[in-house]
């Protein structure tokens, strides 16, 4: 009845649904018992579950939106903007990290890990500041996410001596870059269930940013160039 039921919704009925149509069909059964068959099967359900982020710890500050949607920049290295999104990946949520250059909308660093927490925020901006040579008089801009509020994250942002610049509180256009950059990940690339496993999801995140996105998905910002073919012809002409 299991088989049957989860071969015919296409791998999408989870235990709640199976044990509630085969109760239906005449064979009572408990969600706990569907689960558990389900284990034994190896049956997974194709369906995400909900999202919520953990709640993070009271600690908050108060930081000026100096970037005020200015998203047009005049040269590489001068802002970045950083954000991070939730992915499945078979049993749990994974979290990925970016850091954009608002120039020609590149990314220069990335991370993934288990927890949304500044540890990820702080190794994806590192891995970027390493990745560009270290660039002076730079800002980076984010939401008032924990990760970027918390004391960690604002001291890794004042020892590399990089300004800080924040949204307005629950203002999705003030990141409107990182917004659109997300939407197109999950659109063009990531399959509406997710990935089966952390190292699938970081492969495929890996190989969207810097092969796809970066050297040959065109970008209407960039007046139909690649991210890397602006920062290229930016680097010719000056």
């Amino acid at each position: 009845m299991i088989k049957r039921i989860y071969h015919l919704s296409n791998g999408s009925a989870g235990a709640r649904t199976i044990a509630t149509a085969s109760t239906t069909e005449g064979l009572p059964m408990t969600r706990y018992i569907a689960s558990k068959r389900m284990k034994e099967l190896n049956f997974v359900s194709c369906q995400l579950p909900n999202h919520s982020y953990k709640r993070g710890g009271n600690e908050h500050v108060s930081i000026a939106n100096t970037l005020n949607r200015q998203f047009k920049v005049e040269q590489p290295n001068q802002v970045w903007c950083g954000d991070v999104t939730y992915i499945w990946t078979g049993k749990r949520w994974a979290y990925l990290a970016v850091v954009l250059d608002l120039y020609a909308r590149q990314v220069v660093g990335w991370a993934m890990s288990h927890s949304p927490d500044s540890e990820l925020t702080t190794k994806a901006l590192h891995l970027a500041f390493e990745a560009r040579g270290r660039p002076k008089n730079l800002m980076f801009h984010s939401d008032q996410g924990c990760h970027y509020t918390s004391l960690k994250f604002r001291q890794t942002l004042w020892r590399l001596q990089i300004q800080q610049s924040m949204s307005r509180r629950g203002n999705c256009w003030d990141n409107a870059p990182m917004e659109r950059f997300f939407r197109s990940f999950k659109t063009e690339w990531m399959p509406s269930t997710g990935y089966q496993s952390f190292a699938e999801a970081r492969s495929e995140v890996s190989r969207y940013i810097t092969d796809y996105y970066s050297r040959y998905r065109p970008h209407t910002f960039n007046g139909g160039l690649t991210p890397a073919e602006a920062e290229a012809r930016y680097k010719l002409a000056s």
